[in-house]
């Protein structure tokens, strides 16, 4: 199935790169250097200019997993879908975009805060969920959802550094979402810092899981 099929590359590969560019051509920047750098699940945030056109750019590489990120409403969604978004992500649950999705067999990973969150998630058929905001809920959260809810397929998103990266796999994260950190130090002129905050956040995590995932 489609929407099986890509949550197992997101799982395969694992770490997901979330994107807030200025713009088009900054963003491709980014993006290419994210990759050079070794992540290859990219999510394409919607509070970045242009980002319709810029899933649609990368979505036939068939080397990357390209995703919608910050989809606030099912016209969103859809848009992203008509794109080539081959996942969405939402810092919300919304019911009208969870429908959309599976009927287009097209992953959706909404955010969520609470257990009662998650299962009205997964009642609508969300397979797996973004805590969030990562960074407040922390690494023990996984743990203490899977607890009365062990099947659940959890991703951190925000907050997430390498300093705390192995605590959030060592809890069952399903992937982990990065965001500002992978920019850090960037001006637009200098793409090659991406590149290596991307190769030293892959270090991390490969030495986390002892290169096994």
């Amino acid at each position: 199935m489609k929407k099986f099929s890509i949550l197992n590359k997101i799982r395969e590969n694992y770490l997901i790169a979330v994107v807030r560019g200025k713009g088009f051509d900054d963003t491709v920047k980014m993006i290419e250097s994210i990759t050079e750098g070794g992540i290859k699940n990219i999510e394409i945030t919607y509070t970045t200019p242009g980002a319709s056109e810029l899933i649609e750019h990368f979505a036939d590489r068939e080397d990357i997993c390209v995703g919608a990120g910050t989809v606030m409403s099912s016209e969103t969604a859809d848009e992203a879908i008509r794109r080539g978004a081959e996942y969405i992500v939402s810092p919300h649950f919304d019911a009208a975009v969870s429908e959309l999705c599976n009927l287009n067999q097209i992953p959706y990973l909404p955010g969520c805060a609470t257990a009662t969150e998650i299962v009205t998630a997964m009642k609508s058929g969300v397979d797996v969920l973004k805590v969030f905001p990562g960074g407040v809920l922390g690494a023990s959260f996984i743990k203490d959802i899977k607890g009365p809810i062990p099947h659940v397929n959890l991703m951190p998103s925000g907050g997430v550094n390498k300093d705390n990266m192995a605590e959030w796999i060592e809890n069952g994260a399903f992937a982990i979402g990065i965001g500002s950190a992978l920019a850090k130090g960037y001006d637009g002129s200098n793409p090659e810092v991406v590149r290596e905050n991307t190769e030293s956040f892959v270090s991390v995590y490969e030495a986390a899981v002892k290169g096994e995932k």
